[in-house]
């Protein structure tokens, strides 16, 4: 029975590309047109699977793969995920999904729900991993966050530089100005602000891994004076600022949470204040996380649609003075980490084990094809509560200081 329904589900949904699917018993069922690309063979070792993948397709899809009760000829993650992406983002719901996604969106605030306590839990389960894993493919400024290409013939670390300066140019930092940087991550941003743009930055975080890495950042810099890093929950911080920075935390907030987060903002700038708040976007409208990612990654993270965030920016009296949408940035970015990680993949085994290995690469993969197949974006939201806090054209944006020039395409060889 329950092959039987994931097969009728199969055969309405592969329309691009060719699956081809080995059951237990030896049984292989084809599904899609002519042989084409992407044309992926799957081999299914767990009898009980389908009936799994009955209650939550993606969720069981994924947890076979990592436990190897699942295997896709050649390994072909790229390719399936390529596949998954461009067939059944539109296919659609079985009679039996039907109840189970209504159940989803009907629950997502509570799935959404970080008072600050549990949002201390749930940074803590992706971000206080060991501090090996993340030098085996980020930059070396640890920069967990979309990158900026002004040229695409630039290295990771010329790209995440990019993004600082951008955001700094955004923010119209000057010397001896007070900057809040909530979630702060390792200190990066922070020490950029602080070394290049003279500006005195108080970064909060609730990851002790992040925090005891960016305060011997700080330290060994000789910024004690000039970085303040806090393990801290943003909530509680009672000063004002010039310029707030916030960049890949806005993920982790919450719906039901999105008025406090900038009812918060709004109270710690100060008049001609600028914030700048950077979150990944989803172009279509309001929807619920991936269970895998939800599990695995990110528990409690949502990716919000514009038209959710901007409706608390409104209600909360924030002027938005500019906002700004990079499309692919963040899939040219997860390549260059999957590249990485798979080129250090034998350390990550020995700091882990395959079955962490298979999870992370399903991570990596599966968001930048996201980016690339799914619409989804990057969002820079320049707020104020002034209207005249920032000049009447973006034309200063692209005005580089000397001392910060954006990095250039590298010469033909």
């Amino acid at each position: 029975m329950w092959e039987k329904l994931i097969n009728t589900f199969l055969e309405r949904a592969i329309r691009k590309g060719r699956l081809s699917i080995t059951y237990a018993d030896g049984t292989v069922r084809t599904f899609g047109g002519a042989p084409g690309a992407p044309d992926i063979a799957v081999k299914i070792h767990d009898a009980d699977l389908p009936r799994k993948m009955v209650y939550d397709f993606e969720l069981a899809f994924c947890e076979a793969y990592m436990d190897e009760r699942l295997t896709i000829e050649n390994d072909d993650l790229y390719g399936i995920i390529t596949l998954g992406l461009t067939n059944l983002r539109d296919a659609p719901a079985a009679w039996w999904q039907r109840p189970m996604q209504m159940i989803r969106h009907a629950s997502r605030r509570i799935a959404q729900f970080n008072p600050v306590g549990k949002a201390q839990d749930n940074v803590a389960h992706h971000y206080d991993l060991s501090g090996k894993l993340y030098d085996l493919f980020l930059d070396e400024d640890r920069q967990y966050s979309c990158a900026y290409w002004p040229s695409l013939d630039i290295t990771l670390e010329e790209a995440q530089l990019a993004k600082k300066r951008h955001i700094a140019n955004k923010l119209r930092i000057e010397r001896g100005m007070k900057v809040l940087d909530i979630g702060c991550g390792w200190g990066g941003m922070a020490l950029t602000l602080a070394q290049e743009y003279g500006a005195k930055v108080v970064g909060v975080t609730l990851s002790k891994e992040q925090h005891a890495i960016a305060v011997n950042r700080v330290k060994a810099l000789g910024l004690e004076g000039q970085v303040d890093i806090r393990l801290q929950d943003y909530r509680h911080v009672d000063e004002t600022f010039d310029r707030i920075v916030s960049v890949g935390m806005f993920e982790h907030v919450g719906v039901p949470h999105y008025r406090e987060y900038f009812r918060h903002v709004k109270k710690f700038l100060a008049p001609d204040g600028v914030a700048l708040i950077h979150t990944i976007g989803r172009s279509d409208p309001p929807g619920i996380t991936n269970n895998f990612i939800t599990k695995y990654i990110f528990p409690g993270g949502y990716v919000p649609a514009m038209s959710e965030a901007m409706a608390a920016v409104e209600k909360e009296k924030l002027v938005a003075t500019d906002v700004e949408v990079w499309r692919l940035h963040y899939a040219e970015t997860l390549k260059h980490w999957y590249e990485r990680f798979m080129e250090n993949v034998d350390k990550a085994r020995e700091i882990y084990d395959d079955r962490f290995v298979r999870m992370w690469r399903l991570y990596l993969i599966a968001c930048e094809m996201t980016f690339r197949l799914n619409d989804q974006v990057v969002f820079q939201f320049q707020l104020a509560r002034d209207q005249e806090a920032v000049p009447l054209t973006r034309d200063y944006l692209y005005v580089e200081p000397e001392h910060v020039p954006l990095p250039q395409a590298k010469a033909a060889q």
